[in-house]
């Protein structure tokens, strides 16, 4: 096997000898050996091409968690996941065109064009939920967590708007913010004890029956914290024509929050179907 010192690696791969070190602590490409004296990295040949391609994917600014699951996938897996997320990419650059625009057309005075929003009645619901304090990226991988859970434990599935799972967002989220965030599962009143019993990880309690104003996100872009800010906004003009105050947009603050439902639109539908709904009262 040939080797090469971690200078020449770095040249070769075009990733500089920070970044391999940074990927070798964080288990994303790791040297083929490590000189027990000197402590010098060595690479091998065979390594070249995964880490010319870790190079590209960082260009396209995909995270390093992402990577290293890309990495462990066939050739055309990873090109399904790199088209995906360039897709999701793009919709986060319109959603933040239009978000500045709507900025603008506020700071200017003009009229803006927002989301159509609609209102809902939501019944008094047990919820068996999962909370905590997350960056983006934590944020991502505790509906993962709980998604997870709800598979795994097989919990009923409740029909409508009223029985999907939905996450509520307490603070924002961002790399100045850490929320928390609420993951909700709605189940059904006669089994919320035996059930809580069944999923010792998450927390039972009972949200009271309230109104709800929500815009409809659709299937695309509902990871997207811009996405959200243009329906809060949309959802704030709304409450403003209403002469709803400001403290009518919620009821009791440790029971609701902003939500984000997410209700699967079918056995073989590809991302769930999404809105974004503030209570209020």
């Amino acid at each position: 096997m040939e080797e090469m010192s971690i200078g020449e690696f770095a040249r070769q791969s075009r990733l500089s000898p920070k970044a391999l070190r940074l990927y070798d602590e964080i288990g994303l490409l790791a040297p083929s050996r490590v000189d027990e004296l000197s402590g010098y990295r060595y690479y091998a040949s065979a390594q070249v091409e995964p880490a010319r391609l870790i190079s590209a994917l960082r260009q396209l600014e995909i995270p390093l968690a992402m990577i290293g699951e890309l990495l462990g996938l066939e050739p055309e897996e990873i090109a399904e996941r790199i088209t995906a997320f360039w897709r999701s990419a793009e919709e986060e650059h319109s959603a933040r065109r239009r978000l500045a625009g709507l900025l603008v057309d506020q700071l200017t005075g003009r009229k803006a064009i927002m989301y159509e929003v609609a209102t809902r009645d939501m019944p008094r619901r047990s919820l068996l939920c999962l909370k905590r304090n997350v960056d983006p990226a934590g944020a991502w991988e505790l509906g993962k967590e709980f998604v997870g859970i709800v598979r795994d434990r097989r919990l009923p599935r409740m029909e409508g708007r009223q029985g999907a799972a939905f996450s509520i967002y307490w603070g924002e989220v961002s790399d100045d913010s850490d929320g928390p965030v609420e993951w909700c599962k709605p189940v059904p009143d006669a089994e919320a004890e035996s059930l809580a019993a069944q999923c010792p990880e998450l927390t039972l309690r009972v949200e009271p029956a309230h109104h709800e104003a929500y815009v409809a996100l659709g299937t695309g872009g509902q990871d997207s914290a811009v996405q959200w800010q243009l329906a809060d906004q949309a959802l704030r003009a709304w409450a403003d024509k209403q002469g709803l105050r400001p403290e009518q947009l919620t009821i009791r603050p440790e029971d609701l929050g902003v939500r984000i439902t997410y209700l699967a639109s079918g056995p073989d539908a590809s991302a769930p179907d999404c809105d974004f709904a503030v209570p209020y009262a």
